[in-house]
This record gives C-alpha cells, sequence and structure tokens, in this order.
C-alpha cells in the first residue's frame, strides 16, 4: 500500500481546495430535505459546476468522458470536497458511483456516448431496481422478468428500496431473462427509461421521515435489446461490478464526513461537561482509531484498485462491513453526549443517525459481507 502523495498530486490537491474556497461561498441555499424536485435541481447544478471546473468524473477514462485521473486523486477529491463541506453527490448517487463506473466499464462504445456525458454534466438522474420483496439479501432470486419480443425486452414485475426513483430518468434494472437458468445466472442488466409507459413509482416513507426509496411496478414494460448492458443472461456479473463500486468507493467520502463528526462530538463534549466522563474519552478515543484505520483501508481499496484496472475488489467487503458497524456506533455515541438535543427529528444528529441504522442492511447486508470476507478473502468453505 502507497500512503504517499506525489508533488502532481499535492498540486492537484492545492488547486482543488482554491476553486472549493471560491465556489462554495456563491451556492444557492440547500432545498428541504422533503423537497425532491427542489434537491434534484440543487444536486444537478452542483454536478453541473463539478462538470464546468473539469472535476465530473475524475477517475472515469477519457473515453467515457471522464478526465483519466488516477484512483489517488479521486480519493482526494473526496477528501478534500467534504472537509470543505461541499455537497455530496446526492440524487447523483447510483448514476455517479454505481451505474455510470460500471457501463465505463462494461458498455459498449455507443452506450458510453449515450449515458455517461449526461451524468456528469448534471443532466440525469439514475435510481436503482436491483431488490425486490421477496428477493433482498438473496438479490439473485429476483422474479422481474424480461421476455424478448423482437427488439425489445418485455419487463413485468417489481422492485423496492428503489433509491431516488422520485427524480429519476433512468433505471439500472436487474430482470430475469432465462427462468429456467440456476438462479445466479439467466440475468441480465438493462437500462430502463422512467418515462415509459408501464412504469409505476410508489415513495416509501422512511424511519426518519424521507422519500429517497421507493416501490417501482413494471407492467409489460418495453426496453430497447440496445440498453442491455453486457450479454444477455450475464447480469450477475455485470451487476457484481456495480456493488464492487457500490461497497468498495461509494462510502469513501463518508468517511471523512463521520471524522469531521467525531471532531464536533468531542468539542461538543467538552463543552456541556461530558468530557469529564473517563469510559466516554475511551469510547471517542477508540472510534477516532477505528475510523482512521477505515482510511487506511480505504487507501489500501483505493491502490489495489489502481493496480488492477479501477474496478474494487472483495476488500471493498470488509471496508463496508466494518464502516457500518463503526457508523452506529459513531451516532450512539452522540446520542450520549448530545443527551436530549439528539432526540428531536428537526434535529440533523437524529436523522444521521436513524440512516445509521439501515448502514447494516444497504448495499448488502453484513452476513452478506461477512460470507463474502469468509470464502473470497480467507478461503474458507463455504457454508450450507
Amino acid at each position: 500500500m502507497d500512503l504517499t502523495y506525489t508533488p502532481e498530486e499535492e498540486e492537484f490537491r492545492a488547486g482543488l481546495r482554491d476553486w472549493l474556497a471560491k465556489v462554495l461561498p456563491g451556492l444557492p441555499a440547500k432545498p428541504s430535505p422533503a423537497d425532491w424536485p427542489g434537491r434534484r435541481a440543487y444536486d444537478l447544478g452542483w454536478q453541473r459546476r463539478l462538470h464546468d471546473a473539469g472535476y465530473a468524473g475524475l477517475h472515469w477514462p477519457l473515453d467515457a468522458g471522464g478526465r483519466g485521473a488516477t484512483p489517488t486523486q479521486h480519493l482526494i477529491f473526496l477528501e478534500e470536497t467534504e472537509r470543505a463541506g461541499a455537497p455530496y453527490v446526492g440524487a447523483n448517487f447510483v448514476g455517479l458511483l454505481h451505474a455510470g463506473p460500471t457501463i465505463a466499464a462494461e458498455g459498449t462504445a455507443e452506450q458510453r456516448a449515450r449515458w455517461l456525458p449526461p451524468v456528469l454534466r448534471g443532466e440525469e438522474v439514475w435510481c436503482q431496481g436491483f431488490s425486490e420483496p421477496g428477493a433482498g439479501s438473496d438479490l439473485a432470486s429476483l422474479r422481474t422478468r424480461a421476455v424478448r419480443d423482437g427488439d425489445d425486452y418485455v419487463v413485468t414485475g417489481s422492485k423496492i428500496w428503489t433509491s431516488h426513483a422520485e427524480v429519476a430518468d433512468w433505471c439500472e434494472l436487474l430482470v430475469r431473462t432465462d427462468p429456467g437458468a440456476p438462479k445466479h445466472r439467466g440475468i441480465s442488466w438493462l437500462a430502463m427509461p422512467m418515462d415509459t409507459p408501464g412504469v409505476t413509482v410508489r415513495p416509501l416513507r422512511t424511519l426518519a421521515g424521507s422519500t429517497e426509496f421507493a416501490e417501482v411496478f413494471l407492467d409489460e414494460v418495453r426496453v430497447p435489446v440496445t440498453h442491455r448492458v453486457g450479454a444477455e443472461n450475464d447480469g450477475w456479473r455485470v451487476t457484481m461490478v456495480t456493488l464492487s463500486f457500490e461497497r468498495g468507493t461509494a462510502f469513501v467520502g463518508e468517511v471523512v464526513a463521520c471524522r469531521r463528526t467525531l471532531g464536533e462530538l468531542a468539542r461538543a463534549a467538552k463543552a456541556n461537561g461530558r468530557w469529564d466522563d473517563p469510559v466516554l474519552r475511551r469510547r471517542l478515543g477508540r472510534l477516532h482509531g477505528e475510523f482512521g484505520a477505515l482510511w487506511r483501508l480505504t487507501q489500501w481499496n483505493v491502490s489495489e484498485s489502481e493496480r488492477s484496472g479501477g474496478v474494487p475488489g472483495a476488500g471493498g467487503s470488509v471496508f463496508k462491513l466494518a464502516y457500518s458497524h463503526a457508523r452506529q456506533e459513531l451516532y450512539d455515541t452522540a446520542a450520549e453526549v448530545l443527551g436530549s438535543a439528539s432526540l428531536s427529528l428537526e434535529e440533523e444528529w437524529t436523522l444521521d443517525r436513524l440512516s445509521s441504522l439501515s448502514y447494516t442492511i444497504a448495499a448488502g447486508t453484513s452476513q452478506i459481507q461477512r460470507t463474502i470476507v469468509a470464502e473470497r478473502i480467507l478461503g474458507l468453505p463455504k457454508g450450507r
């Protein structure tokens, strides 16, 4: 693992810091969390600023519209934007961190030219149509069918926990194209326009009161065969590429955010007298060590990704597993430090704490991650 930065990388960091210092004070006010059209416009506006300044899709290949930067430069970008308090990807999450990188790695030249530039320019939003009511952690058991009819697939079924479906233009959709094949085969990865006839979106309200997820119902939706990424029935392999990005690099910026949050908690504890509790101080110190280790693990994963052509490996599951539980403990500690102030639904702390509960489920449950680590990294035999 290379933990040093080259002079070129430090020059990149300095230029990014200068740009952030100039542009951030001029951003409009953030819309209400419940205003999804407003949030979409705000997030796309920020993405457009990144694009115009040359910071969009930094580590994407040049022929995919990116800058061709190294994964380390991308890590620096995430670190500096989070430290500066810049907007997160928001509604652009799936397009920038999941679907886009997958299309860049697996799509044809025509598909890359059609779908990637609008994501980078802040013109189109993607959602993720993977999970189903009867196939959550066992994603390969999905039942949504796609039947070939000439130049189209006719898709029927439903999806759940579809991120940002309310405001999405496209959906990365997993479908079963060969119901007679073993469950990990016979799956295809499609790009589906969300305005296609037969698509119905029903928002889901989370514990925190937000509606970033939805149910999506598909009633004989016609999707062109040319919208399939990868070969027919090879969608599980393509999905593993998507999930490697989701688990390996998509949470990187959040580690930086958690380290900043930890510093805020320490200052709050000193201000309200909780710092005198040695047990709390030890807990904060241990969390400081855990998030520091997670940052080093992130650097290791990025180094491995750089050597393997840009696609994260199974080490992303180690990161996802450790990060999910550390984040939950961080916000449990926040409740202890802040007391009753952390219980109000008007407080951002409360929303973050409620959100943290989902991290051991989202992007593959902790049990799934343990299985991946056991079988693919430790070489243990498969369980029965």
